[in-house]
């Protein structure tokens, strides 16, 4: 059943307008199991439509039960498995019609990267060059190569973060129309600038010595990350006059 906001919009219902909560008790009640949620993260999950509170006339936020549990599915299927948004979004509406949705992860095998997917967070799997090679479907003298041009670094025991298998399997893929990693070095320094530039963001928060804090500079990092890969897209998309859909 469909109840009517104060602002005139349907909205779904719920057994009385005393259960809506603002999002100040939102972030209260998911903080005993999400310790390092903050405001900002539920209207960031709000502006990819994983979540779509009430408003009132004034135009503040009011959640009922049903959004606070979303939220905290959300938040289960990033912590738990890494999923991007994009593909919790369609879970979730699966489960809404009724439906059981195969289970995914990233960078499992036989999964092709998803040019337009997202990425919330890497997984704590690592994999061995042999591994990596296999992904991207290339050889031990290209890695070599993406390697010296400082495309892909391996960590500190020589094994592949999940990020480091996207961005081979997508130099591999850009290779195929031509693009060598020499042409990628600007990408690689536009890549550093930015992140240089959430740096100068969070750094201050890193060092409070508040942990509440401090685990908020890392959802802030998360968060100013994704927002800086959708405008880099935004704007190479309006630069070529092309609409991704």
């Amino acid at each position: 059943m469909l109840r009517t906001t104060p602002t005139g919009g349907a909205a779904r219902g719920t057994a009385g307008g005393d259960r809506l909560v603002s999002i100040g008790s939102v972030l209260n009640q998911l903080r005993d199991e999400f310790p390092d949620v903050t405001i900002s993260k539920i209207r960031f999950l709000e502006s990819e439509g994983l979540v779509e509170p009430q408003r009132t006339a004034s135009g503040y936020r009011k959640f009922s039960p049903e959004d606070v549990e979303r939220l905290a599915q959300v938040l289960r299927m990033q912590r738990d498995h890494y999923l991007p948004l994009k593909v919790i979004r369609e879970q979730l509406d699966a489960l809404a019609r009724g439906e059981q949705p195969a289970p995914r992860h990233p960078g499992a095998p036989g999964d092709p990267y998803d040019p337009g997917a997202e990425c919330d967070g890497p997984t704590a799997t690592r994999v061995g060059r042999t591994e990596l090679l296999a992904a991207a479907e290339v050889s031990e003298d290209e890695l070599a190569i993406w390697e010296s041009y400082g495309l892909i670094t391996p960590a500190a025991d020589g094994g592949y973060d999940a990020q480091s298998v996207t961005v081979a399997k997508l130099v591999a893929h850009m290779g195929r129309f031509g693009l060598e990693p020499r042409h990628l070095r600007a990408m690689k320094a536009a890549a550093d600038r930015e992140a240089g530039l959430v740096e100068q963001v969070v750094a201050p928060l890193r060092r409070h010595r508040n942990p509440q804090t401090r685990a908020h500079a890392e959802a802030t990092t998360k968060e100013l990350a994704d927002l800086s890969v959708r405008l880099h897209a935004a704007l190479v998309q309006t630069a070529l006059g092309v609409r991704l859909c």
